[in-house]
């Protein structure tokens, strides 16, 4: 059985790999979502990631597809109580932003859409340097009072902003973020590495990073000369003609046949190595995709293997 991590300062463990909700109600129907799910956590999975902005980008949906997916799949498993929510806020097409009006209401929506009285993990989608934290933080915190949000956290926030947040938490004893969702990976490191970093480390927050397999190119699936059909095939595609990303498939492919794993397997477990990372975020529409992200729970790369991947990547 694999062990749970401990999830920053929250009182939340979850499975090392956190499953990628955007593909529910987009690219994958209810009967391929319910699949994956319950494929997920038949292998020990605990932690589901959404937001209710999942999938407004797509012609005839408003939002909210993905939680009402993950809702009705909680009601018809009864496994409420075994499952990590993470959802998030300030994305949505008729909830924009973090006024402490607009984080209510849109937890009111997502609370309604997953059928259930709390939130286990809520994450302010976008920052909204128009609110002042103070606000942000004051609303989180009367969630969290009311028992409707257990743990709150932070995504695609500047670091001068999430030391802000921290501080005036502090100061004022309400509620800390605990997790904070960067981009990152192994083909972009830029954004999470220095600063944001050295702010999560030192307020010991657990990094839960989106787009771990970067867009799907971190698979192996993309390579010179072939050409994959795929919603997400142009966002990948972009590392094929950097020296950056043909060194890190090369480094990938080498400590892949050396664990007999998937390359997905190994760019997660790197991942899954980094300091401050309790769980890296994949998705999967089909239930064939997850073996090779579920992999990452049981596979310790060595030392020599990590700095390969490090080094090429840089």
């Amino acid at each position: 059985m694999t062990s749970l991590r401990p999830l920053g300062s929250s009182d939340l463990d979850v499975f090392p790999l956190a499953l990628g909700g955007n593909v529910f109600g987009w690219t994958a129907d209810e009967a391929q979502s319910f699949a994956v799910l319950d494929a997920y956590t038949a292998a020990g999975g605990n932690f589901l990631d959404s937001a209710d902005s999942y999938s407004s980008w797509v012609p005839g949906n408003e939002g909210g597809e993905s939680e009402t997916l993950i809702g009705k799949w909680l009601a018809s498993r009864g496994n409420r109580d075994e499952i990590v929510v993470a959802t998030k806020v300030g994305g949505h097409p008729q909830f924009k932003g973090l006024s402490a009006g607009n984080v209510k209401a849109a937890a009111e929506e997502s609370l309604r859409r997953l059928g259930t009285d709390r939130i286990d993990l809520y994450y302010t989608h976008f920052d909204d340097p128009a609110v002042p934290v103070e606000e942000i933080v004051t609303a989180l915190d009367d969630l969290v009072k009311a028992g409707k949000v257990r743990a709150v956290a932070a995504s695609n926030i500047s670091p001068e902003r999430l030391q802000e947040s921290l501080d005036f938490s502090d100061r004022e004893g309400l509620t800390r973020y605990a997790a904070l969702q960067p981009h990152y990976n192994l083909v972009s490191r830029d954004t999470y590495e220095g600063p944001l970093q050295e702010v999560a480390s030192r307020a010991g927050l657990a990094a839960v990073p989106y787009y771990a397999l970067a867009s799907g190119f971190l698979t192996g699936k993309y390579r010179p000369g072939t050409s994959v059909a795929s919603p997400r095939a142009e966002g990948a595609e972009k590392h094929l003609s950097t020296g950056r990303g043909q060194k890190v498939l090369a480094a990938l492919d080498t400590v892949a046949e050396a664990h007999g794993a998937e390359v997905a397997s190994v760019a997660l477990a790197w991942l899954a190595a980094r300091p401050t990372v309790a769980a890296p975020i994949a998705s999967a529409r089909t239930v064939e995709q997850l073996p090779a992200l579920l992999a990452v729970a049981d596979l310790t790369l060595t030392e020599d293997e990590l700095r390969l991947l490090t080094v090429a990547s840089a």
